[in-house]
């Protein structure tokens, strides 16, 4: 199934091209990264994905059903509402602990009923490896913590999408392999389909994915790789 199906796009902001024809597909279940220089239009065309930045010229899809040039505001809540997104920046809520900070989505996702919305908190904090971190507050974790924290709450709703803008940019060597593990195992095992923004090179060796890279207004493809023996391998 097609997650991401972007065919001849230009991309604007105002009157300025970002990109131009960009067109690519983001399979259920695959990882792929995007790469290029500050400025190339990378964050710019995850924004395209989840309805930040409008497309006008091109056809769009996301999950076979919602045109992004024709979003309406309750079909781009729909849509946001299945996307899970990983900023560099934590933009946890830093006066409620980690539980409340997850109660806060969920609740504003539509789940009423509190004892299932404690349970799917349990359940990601655990697939985080965080189980017993929920009633700290954010500045009582580390930087590796807080972007778990930011990836259980990008996954509450079990999306099939994940956009991680420069996930592991704030976080040594140790915190950035072990939120790239992280981002991999979900891929893997949950079949949601992960579009990375990264700079740094040697993850695109060592947790291989379908590379594109961004660059002269254009979006090209550089190597596919879709869920192939490498990337399960990780996990054996």
């Amino acid at each position: 199934m097609a997650i991401v199906k972007y065919k001849n796009v230009d991309i604007h902001i105002d009157s300025k091209i970002i990109l131009e024809n960009v067109t690519f597909t983001l399979e259920e279940g695959e990882f792929a990264y995007v790469v290029g220089a500050v400025g190339s239009g990378k964050s710019t065309l995850l924004k395209t994905i989840y309805g930040e930045v409008d497309i006008t010229d091109g056809e769009a899809t996301v999950f076979d059903e919602f045109d992004i040039r024709n979003l309406r505001s309750k079909k781009l809540q729909a849509l946001r509402k299945r996307i899970g997104i990983v900023f560099q920046d934590f933009q946890l809520l830093t006066d409620r602990n980690v539980n409340d900070n997850l109660d806060f989505v969920l609740r504003s996702t539509g789940w009423k009923n509190k004892q299932e919305r404690e349970k799917r908190i349990r359940e990601v904090l655990h697939l985080v490896d965080l189980p017993q971190k929920g009633y700290k507050m954010p500045h009582e974790l580390s930087g590796g913590e807080q972007q778990r924290i930011v990836i259980a709450r990008a996954i509450l709703n079990s999306p099939a999408l994940i956009l991680a803008d420069e996930p592991t940019g704030n976080l040594d060597s140790e915190n950035g392999n072990n939120i790239m593990r992280l981002l991999h195992r979900i891929c893997h095992e949950e079949k949601s389909a992960v579009l990375m923004i990264t700079h740094n090179e040697q993850w695109l060796t060592l947790y291989p994915g379908t590379e594109y890279c961004c660059g002269e207004g254009k979006m090209r493809l550089v190597k596919s790789m879709r869920e192939t023996a490498t990337q399960t391998s990780l996990f054996e």
